[in-house]
This record gives C-alpha cells, sequence and structure tokens, in this order.
C-alpha cells in the first residue's frame, strides 16, 4: 500500500491527479472538484517531498511515475501538470494497460520543442534560475514569471505556502535531462491530450512536438497561464469529453 497522501474526491471511475511543483494536490486541483459529481473517483495526492506525504531530498519524477502507478489500480485516467506531467507520462509508458487516457497540462518536458528558439529561450531561463542564489522568497517570484505565470493573480496565500518547497524542487531530478518515452506512447492505444495555456511560445513549441510525437490531440487554454488546471470549467468540458470518449 502506497504511504502517500491520497485524497479521494467522488466515486467512481478513478481519476488520478497529479500536482507540479511548488504546491500541493489540494492547491491545484480545486476546481476540478465539480468533476467528483460526474461519476469519476478524483486521487488527489501530494507527490513525495509535499504536503502530507513522506519527506524527500528533492522531488523525482521517475519515483513519482513509480507512486502513480501504484494508485492506478486496475485502471485510472491520469492527469499531470508542469512537473507532475513528466511523472504521469513515465507512469503511463510504465502501465499502458490501465491507463485509460492521458492529459498533459504544459508538462516540463524541457527536451522538446528546440527547435523553437522561444523554447529554448524558456529551457534557458530556468536552468538559469537554479544557480541564482537569492532568498527562496525572491525565487518564487523568478519562477513563477519564467514559466509564465502571474504571481500578482495567486493568491498571497498560495505564494507563501510554495516559498518553503523551493528547496525540495531545486534538489529534484533536472527536469532538461529526462530521456521520455516517447515511442512507447506514440504505440499506446490510450486516447492522450497535450494541452498548453496560450502564454508562451515556448511552451507552445514543447507541446506542439509532444503531442506530434505521441499522437495526442492538442489543445489551447487560455485565461491562467501556466496553471491551466485554474481556469476551472473550460478545462473540465475537455477532460470529461475526453473519459467519457473512453468505452
Amino acid at each position: 500500500m502506497s504511504d502517500l497522501f491520497v485524497e479521494a474526491w467522488g466515486s467512481g471511475v478513478p481519476v488520478v491527479l497529479v500536482h507540479g511543483s511548488l504546491a500541493t494536490g489540494s492547491d491545484e486541483w480545486q476546481a476540478q472538484r465539480p468533476l467528483a459529481d460526474g461519476g469519476f473517483c478524483l486521487l488527489v495526492s501530494d507527490r513525495r517531498g509535499y504536503g502530507r506525504s513522506p519527506a524527500a531530498h528533492g522531488e523525482d519524477f521517475l519515483v513519482d511515475a513509480d507512486d502513480i502507478a501504484d494508485l492506478m489500480g486496475d485502471g485510472a485516467h491520469l492527469v499531470g501538470h508542469s512537473y507532475g506531467g513528466l511523472a504521469v507520462l513515465f507512469a503511463a509508458a510504465r502501465r499502458p494497460d490501465a491507463t485509460l487516457s492521458l492529459t498533459l497540462l504544459e508538462p516540463a518536458a524541457f527536451a522538446l520543442g528546440q527547435h523553437h528558439q522561444a523554447a529554448r529561450t524558456l529551457v534557458a531561463e530556468v536552468r538559469s534560475l537554479w544557480d541564482q542564489k537569492v532568498p527562496d522568497e525572491e525565487w518564487v517570484i523568478r519562477f513563477l514569471q519564467a514559466v509564465g505565470s502571474d504571481p500578482d493573480a495567486l493568491s498571497p496565500e498560495l505564494i507563501a505556502a510554495a516559498v518553503p518547497l523551493v528547496p525540495v524542487f531545486r534538489r529534484g531530478r533536472p527536469i532538461w535531462e529526462a530521456e521520455l518515452p516517447l515511442a512507447a506512447l506514440a504505440s499506446a492505444a490510450f486516447p492522450k491530450l497535450v494541452v498548453s495555456g496560450g502564454h508562451s511560445a515556448g511552451f507552445d513549441a514543447i507541446c506542439d512536438e509532444l503531442a506530434q510525437r505521441i499522437g495526442a490531440s492538442r489543445m489551447v487554454i487560455e485565461g491562467a497561464g501556466h496553471e491551466i488546471q485554474f481556469t476551472g470549467e473550460p478545462l473540465n468540458e475537455a477532460l470529461l469529453t475526453l473519459w467519457r470518449s473512453v468505452s
């Protein structure tokens, strides 16, 4: 049995929702709670090093993938955001027969899109942060700005909660070194969806190449920058359409 902290919202077909960096599961997925009324059981965990799950020296999307594979049971839809998108990507490749669908919200697939100058600039900006010796409070703001989130649009409580999580993120497995299981995902039969927030040409290029390489549908959902899940209803409608298409 997993030692992760996991909340279950609703009952029905399992859906594993995986948060990104500098946040917890309940922080990121509150706008998706209404989906629990549609015959789905939303499994919202805190990844290792975050929230009420076991401590970790640094986050690791490969370890997270093992945890997600355990949570999937006999079958589940997978949804991952940012660093969590990498984790569900690997989990789906490891357990294709148990993956009902895969949705990736601006995943940190920073090995992709590098033919595009905007994507190269995005990756360079994020990488440069690891060498900057600034207070964690300032680091959070710079990181949010680098990935296209507006710190002024987020609550002060959310920003404050992110500050103590900075060391876990900075000591994590580097996102630009991932060898992505693209061939395994391309050959898998389950439906896939890649979503960007329409705020960053760099993320658009990354998402475009990822969708093309794994045979995924592609959407742009604007209104919340990198935090696409905060749009609520537009994303929820897309998720329901995808999930209900699976017999």
